[in-house]
């Protein structure tokens, strides 16, 4: 670990399984071992990498370079439950989050999900329904850019709370370690309504930045339609918010708006996946928020339109990818 931490002894004594070690569960998983965790982590793809020479975050806050306890192929191989099992995947289909964590889930341990979308936290809670569901959001503009190597370009603000509401120890003991090593973070008592503020965000940007010919934020912001459209989504989400009884502030879309004009250029995690030929979080941002648009009765014309275009890239994408593991099998 480079450079000098203060440990708590209490914090110190934290343990924790990261499970998905792209730019989110990198980032937070080296800022929390800074803190004094003891973190271990599930790897697929980055495992022999991350085995061999850890994770490296290059950050304009200070370059961190963590060696996991553990770097695992699966959280099965855990050798005993953690504190906490944070996961950092993606939320596209066919991936069963409470299969991934299985096995690492004793009863003393809190699954803390840091994921986009709205309603994904349900599949666990139904799955492991003694234990602790925590819900993240990070507002971070941070990048995976080789096997275990993150860039991080700016913000890293953390949202998280208990699910579906009410205090949590474990989310207090999160947000101190991470404080510690000057992240910010906030725990809340109503994390779902914090969810709908995220989509506020990801709902318009996301999408665009894919449809729009693979554009960053500030070329978005830099159209004067974009803009006109982004607001329009926005818009839809609030309603739709307040129409599933978590009403969000008359001037959340002004500060996205504002705060992503103020932030450095970035491609957002949509874009990158679909430039890398990957799945698109496509029904946790958009589908979730139309399914609930349509059942209670929401006119959300600007996400309806969105999420059918992009249902159509994504289901192309997974053609093709089907085609070029036909090919290699061949």
């Amino acid at each position: 670990m480079e450079g000098h931490h203060r440990k708590d002894e209490g914090r110190a004594e934290a343990s924790i399984l990261v499970v998905g070690t792209g730019a989110i569960g990198g980032f937070y998983g080296a800022r929390l071992a800074q803190a004094g965790a003891r973190v271990s982590v599930v790897a697929r793809s980055d495992h022999d990498r991350i085995r061999a020479g850890g994770i490296h975050v290059q950050s304009e806050g200070g370059d961190v370079h963590f060696e996991p306890r553990q770097v695992l192929r699966s959280a099965r191989e855990c050798d005993g439950p953690p504190d906490i099992v944070l996961v950092a995947t993606k939320v596209i289909p066919g991936a069963d989050t409470a299969d991934l964590v299985q096995g690492a889930v004793g009863p003393g341990t809190s699954i803390l999900l840091i994921q986009n979308g709205i309603d994904i936290e349900e599949p666990v809670s139904r799955a492991f329904p003694e234990t602790e569901i925590l819900s993240g959001l990070a507002f971070i503009a941070a990048n995976r850019v080789g096997p275990g190597r993150i860039l991080h370009l700016d913000y890293g603000r953390l949202t998280l709370g208990r699910y579906p509401s009410g205090p949590s120890r474990k989310a207090e003991m999160i947000c101190s370690l991470l404080e510690s090593v000057g992240v910010p973070c906030l725990v809340t008592e109503d994390v779902v309504t914090a969810r709908w503020q995220k989509l506020v965000w990801n709902a318009p940007f996301n999408p665009i930045s894919v449809l729009a010919g693979g554009v960053d934020t500030q070329a978005i912001l830099g159209s004067e339609e974009l803009t006109r459209v982004a607001r329009a989504v926005m818009e839809e989400v609030c309603r739709l918010a307040a129409a599933v009884q978590h009403p969000l502030s008359s001037d959340v879309i002004d500060q996205n708006i504002d705060g992503t004009r103020a932030m450095k250029p970035y491609k957002t995690s949509m874009l990158l996946d679909y430039e890398n030929g990957r799945p698109m979080e496509v029904e946790a941002i958009l589908g979730n928020a139309v399914r609930l648009a349509r059942s209670n009765g929401v006119p959300a014309p600007h996400l309806e339109t969105l999420y059918a275009l992009l249902h159509l890239v994504n289901l192309k994408g997974d053609i093709e990818r089907h085609h070029r593991s036909m090919g290699r099998q061949d």
